[in-house]
């Protein structure tokens, strides 16, 4: 049924929905297909006011209009394949035990893990997948066994849970790219340590497949903070990306997103961080 609903996204990612039915814009002039409503699928808070734009201009079609998102902080559904994310990712779970003062999920989610029913995908986008049970993990990697794709797990990884039977996961299932994080002091003992877990199961730095979320721009950082964090993710065994904070508002100041573009692509990243090495 939902093939018959136009999505409508107020900006367009690497995740955002590739077909007929999906648009990042007002309705095209040159018509549409059948369809029997539209949903607005708002993300980020400081889309919400293109958001609520684009549904009025949706509404002039004469189809009901519904707006919902992580941006509006009700917790999610069952996960639906291709809906509001493009064909191969997937989410198993939502929500996270964690309160990390940075992070939506635990307020949207209401404080609680959610185990999903699995569908078929091979990019794994769970709030903290390595919080489920046992069983759940192994039947998430016994469905990633069956995808032509290689796994990636750009939700992210939370090092502190990280245990040797994970890793045996992640090595047979021939993972391709995962990401931990380093964002606070307490993170920081917990990635050394998932980093050794990973390199004694066969994970290579070089190998490029162990990543590492930084953030980086928030209240009270500073820059020479934020290269360390970056720095202390690549000596623990990461590859490290800045990822730039935002507030509701998205405001962004214009030297941390030059400084962000220094650590965000692999290229300029890998060439900073073997230069301080002295290769």
């Amino acid at each position: 049924m939902y093939l018959k609903i136009a999505r409508v996204f107020p900006r367009r990612t690497k995740a955002t929905p590739d077909d007929p039915l999906a648009f990042t814009g007002p309705p095209p002039r040159g018509g549409l297909p059948d369809i029997e409503e539209v949903h607005v699928s708002v993300a980020f808070t400081y889309d919400m006011e293109k958001a609520c734009q684009l549904a009025e201009q949706w509404m002039k079609l004469g189809v009901p209009v519904h707006m919902g998102g992580p941006a509006f902080n009700m917790p999610g559904g069952n996960f639906v394949p291709g809906m509001y994310l493009k064909k191969g990712y997937v989410i198993t779970s939502r929500g996270c035990p964690n309160r990390c003062w940075f992070c939506s999920v635990p307020r949207r989610e209401g404080g609680r893990l959610r185990e999903l029913p699995i569908t078929e995908g091979n990019i794994v986008l769970d709030d903290n997948l390595l919080a489920c049970s046992r069983q759940h993990i192994e039947a998430v990697f016994e469905m990633l066994g069956r995808q032509k794709e290689r796994p990636a797990f750009t939700g992210g990884l939370e090092a502190r849970l990280l245990r040797p039977w994970h890793v045996d996961l992640l090595r047979e299932s021939r993972t391709q790219r995962m990401y931990f994080a380093n964002d606070t002091p307490d993170d920081y003992e917990p990635l050394v340590e998932a980093g050794r877990l990973l390199q004694a199961g066969g994970f290579e730095r070089k190998s490029h497949k162990a990543c590492c979320y930084v953030l980086i721009g928030y209240r009270g950082d500073t820059m020479e903070a934020a290269e360390k964090r970056l720095r202390d993710a690549w000596k623990a065994g990461f590859i490290p990306y800045a990822m730039l904070y935002r507030d509701e508002k998205g405001i962004v100041d214009s030297e941390w997103r030059k400084f962000q573009r220094l650590w965000v692509r692999p290229a300029i990243v890998m060439s900073q961080l073997k230069e301080s090495d002295g290769r």
